[in-house]
């Protein structure tokens, strides 16, 4: 289960937000993520807010649709009061855990209410993530017939012994089967795959590359592994027990996948996110990192409008009792102030291709341009056009980056 709740200001049992959130929201994009909080097992690297079956202390996976329809409709009421305007929903996203462990009717469900709340822009983005051993042919058409347009399978690695000690339960030759169902039904496939398993040699990250590539999905993620505490990866980690894998290995395997990727038509547009065009790149995702609006429906989801983030309760028992008794299951939230915002703001939008102006920093982080295209962090040329734009150094020293146009 994940580590404790952000520090922040209690939520009111109301939920409703504060006059600054309404301020500009009509020209900001609106989404809505839906947690899904269960999985089969849990991953012994895995920090998310989830749980298995064991964990749920008396609650059931099969009340969990209805709960989440309540939180949909009660964010209608609650952004309305709050004078937010309506706006139609740009991406939906389902998250977790593993959506699709509930019935393809459960996602139907938390899907119509979401448009029957505030509608769906013509072409929205509905995603929605799987396991490869979770799904058949027959629930991705149910999926597309209902609307979704995007299915984004853990594949994590092509090779066994990575896949065993990341404790992942699915067999490797599913994941061409799964998207070859997939892309018969018409849905857009994105891949997540993980780098920097204790154990993973280079070869067995090029063997995984390879063969995500081999499937030639529309969209490739490709995130480094963080040994977070409070998991069991870490604490055989801390026993000794597995060799970590180091910084300058996490840096091999970074530019392999960005020179393979490059080499079979994607193009990175986030740090760790590549797509085979503008039209495959995650529209939901690049709106956390532009700083849209999102409402986070589930236990322990996090929500933003206009500067205001707050996180809900995060067990799914804790969360049922209070959607049920008509209460905001919202745990804390705060409200960020210019500097906060400006410093996200360059944390988040120096991470996409797209950038950065120039003329949006502060003076002393202009200043700081220069020296970051002697670094090789930022590229020249889009510099002198006006834009900061990471180079591949850029991309694996980003924090860095961030910190002298933030200081």
């Amino acid at each position: 289960m994940a580590g404790p709740h952000p520090v922040g200001d209690p939520a009111p049992d109301d939920g409703l937000l504060p006059a600054s959130a309404a301020v500009h929201a009509a020209e900001r994009d609106f989404g809505v993520y839906l947690h899904v909080p269960f999985c089969r097992v849990r991953c012994g690297y895995c920090d998310f807010n989830t749980y298995t079956a064991t964990e749920l202390r008396g609650v059931k996976q099969s009340d969990y649709a209805s709960q989440a329809v309540l939180e949909v409709e009660a964010a209608g009421r609650i952004l309305t009061a709050s004078g937010v305007p309506d706006r139609e929903v740009a991406t939906v996203f389902f998250g977790g855990g593993t959506p699709t462990l509930l019935p393809v009717t459960d996602l139907v469900k938390m899907l119509s209410a979401v448009r029957d709340q505030w509608g769906l822009q013509d072409g929205a983005e509905v995603t929605t993530e799987a396991n490869p051993d979770s799904v058949d042919a027959a629930y991705l058409h149910a999926l597309a017939d209902a609307g979704f347009t995007r299915v984004s399978f853990g594949m994590q690695s092509a090779v066994p012994h990575v896949l065993a000690t990341l404790e992942r339960t699915h067999d490797p030759e599913r994941v061409p089967l799964v998207v070859e169902w997939a892309r018969a039904v018409g849905l857009d496939v994105s891949l997540d795959l993980i780098y920097g398993t204790p154990g993973e040699s280079l070869a067995n990250w090029r063997t995984s590359l390879e063969q995500a590539i081999d499937l030639k999905p529309d969209h490739l993620s490709a995130y480094s592994l963080i040994v977070e505490d409070g998991t069991k990866l870490a604490r055989q980690i801390r026993r000794g027990e597995i060799a970590p894998t180091d910084d300058d290995q996490q840096a091999d395997f970074y530019e392999l996948a960005d020179e393979l990727l490059n080499a079979a038509g994607y193009d990175w547009y986030e740090v760790s996110n590549w797509a085979t065009s503008n039209a495959h790149r995650s529209r939901h995702n690049l709106a956390y990192w532009t700083g849209q609006d999102w409402w986070g429906v589930g236990p322990g989801a996090h929500s933003h409008v206009g500067g205001v983030r707050w996180w809900n309760v995060k067990h799914p028992a804790a969360y049922a009792e209070r959607i049920v008794a008509g209460l905001s299951p919202a745990a804390g939230r705060e409200t960020l102030d210019a500097p906060t915002r400006e410093l996200e703001r360059i944390l988040l939008q120096s991470r996409i291709r797209t950038g950065i102006p120039v003329a949006s920093l502060s003076t002393a982080g202009r200043r700081e341009v220069a020296g970051l295209i002697a670094d090789d962090l930022v590229n020249a040329q889009a510099a002198l056009a006006g834009t900061i734009e990471l180079t591949l150094r850029g991309r694996l020293l980003a924090d860095a980056v961030v910190r002298r146009l933030s200081d």
